[in-house]
């Protein structure tokens, strides 16, 4: 077995003793808490970096060539500048993360699908590399986490700040998971803060965390006194009191692995995804067939899209392993638009209602509620209905029948129940009644959890 090989196995075997119940997949203190452009590359064509590093994968060069591989870790790191920053608030948050044996190895994976994409539009903007490191410390790079206080996707991003940075926000769409969308606002977010603290990314993290108006009155108030204005000397939150130093102790890491005894798993320097043109609203369930991929896959590269179809009223595309862009889109040109999404148009009628409607198309009450953004059962004469008609769909119509289990879903290397309930909507509590769950023990691979998705 060579190198390469050890390290995978190592990598998997601490990954999966990092798949915790709940509170999200690492243990201990709280680390977890477009648009761009419209492709990464054009199908497979990356750079030459990046198809050097493809001739050379496992199982198509020699050992000595292997442990050649451009790693994306090294990249970061070569770029990093802020470890030199000493504090023994960082000191603190550096060994909070030591303690988690599992937590790089964490990251790894999930950076397998998105890190490659967040240094890419950090590097372009000429930013320094740490803010690649920012949504590890706010989702271990989890674009289905939820904060208690509504916090959302890679970057936390508010509902609130979502909506003034131009997010998209709605039932068919949000953008605060979406990739692409996230990272750019954040990257302008971030850039603006910068500007407004005088160039200094410490406060404009802080700012990032705690929001502008805090920190700016943190420092009014400390030059009302004669005190410093830096963000070491601030009477801050406690919660950003922690959060820059967990950059910083992370930066550390990254920095210097050996040195701390780390062991990070390589991650190969080259792109996960490419953007497949669709042409118009296709059903998710469809396009992964179309692309031969996971429907699971799929909804990973695409955590923005909500629903079974992708959102309509915005750029028809959808993010897709590296290499099968032109497959997807080859297939998806030779649908007629009724098999794009098999749902029917029906004009609402005098005497007509939801339960009468719903039977007239053997569907569920609930789902159509649901397609057509109703909140209540009023419908008006000479509006229209949208009646999901594929098989897929009409299976939809069981997640809202109480006492029957929606989904059966089998639990993945990586998974939480923070993360599941993310995902599907739903509460960790839920979940836990509905499969009678230890919320203390660890979830297991290959284990199937029953999600009653919004019904119980």
């Amino acid at each position: 077995m060579n190198l390469y090989n050890i390290l995978i196995v190592f990598s998997c075997i601490a990954f999966l003793c990092g798949c915790q119940s709940a509170g999200g997949p690492v243990s201990a203190p709280p680390v977890v808490s477009a648009l761009a452009q419209q492709s990464l590359y054009p199908h497979s064509a990356a750079p030459d970096r990046q198809l050097h590093w493809s001739a050379g994968r496992p199982g198509h060069g020699t050992a000595s060539e292997e442990q050649a591989q451009p790693d994306l870790w090294e990249r970061i790191r070569s770029g990093l500048s802020w470890q030199e920053i000493e504090d023994p608030r960082v000191d603190k948050a550096r060994d909070a993360y030591l303690k988690q044996h599992n937590y790089m190895p964490v990251l790894t994976e999930r950076g397998s699908l998105y890190l490659y994409y967040i240094v890419e539009e950090v590097q372009k903007r000429n930013l320094p590399v740490e803010l690649a490191l920012v949504p590890m410390v706010e989702s271990t790079l989890d674009p289905f986490a939820y904060s208690p206080g509504s916090a959302a996707g890679l970057w936390q991003i508010m509902p609130a700040t979502g909506e003034h940075l131009g997010l998209q926000q709605d039932w068919w769409f949000d953008g605060r998971r979406a990739v692409r969308d996230s990272t750019e606002v954040a990257l302008d977010y971030l850039e603006t803060l910068y500007e407004t603290f005088d160039h200094d990314w410490l406060l404009a993290l802080a700012a990032y965390n705690a929001g502008q108006g805090r920190v700016a009155r943190a420092q009014q108030e400390n030059q009302r006194k004669g005190l410093p204005t830096d963000y070491w000397s601030l009477d801050l939150p406690r919660e950003t009191r922690r959060y820059v130093p967990k950059v910083l102790a992370l930066t550390q890491i990254v920095a210097e692995p050996e040195a701390l005894d780390v062991e990070i798993p390589p991650l190969p320097d080259e792109p996960a995804f490419e953007v497949a043109q669709v042409g118009g609203q296709i059903e998710l369930a469809q396009a992964a067939e179309l692309a031969d991929i996971s429907l699971e896959t799929l909804r990973e590269l695409n955590p923005g899209q909500l629903r079974w179809a992708t959102a309509p009223g915005r750029p028809q595309e959808l993010l897709v392993p590296l290499g099968t862009g032109s497959r997807l889109e080859e297939e998806i040109a030779q649908l007629t638009p009724a098999e794009r999404v098999r749902w029917r148009h029906y004009y609402i009628k005098p005497g007509d209602n939801l339960v009468t409607i719903a039977k007239k198309f053997r569907t569920d009450v609930d789902l159509l509620r649901r397609v057509n953004g109703i909140s209540g059962s009023n419908i008006r004469v000479g509006s229209t209905l949208m009646i999901p008609s594929s098989d897929w769909t009409a299976g939809l119509a069981l997640v809202n029948t109480p006492g029957e289990p929606a989904i059966g879903y089998k639990v993945r290397q990586g998974d939480s129940l923070a993360r599941i309930a993310g995902k599907y909507k739903v509460s960790v509590d839920d979940i836990v009644a509905w499969n009678s769950l230890d919320p203390r023990k660890y979830l297991q691979p290959g284990q199937t959890l029953k999600l009653h998705v919004n019904g119980r």
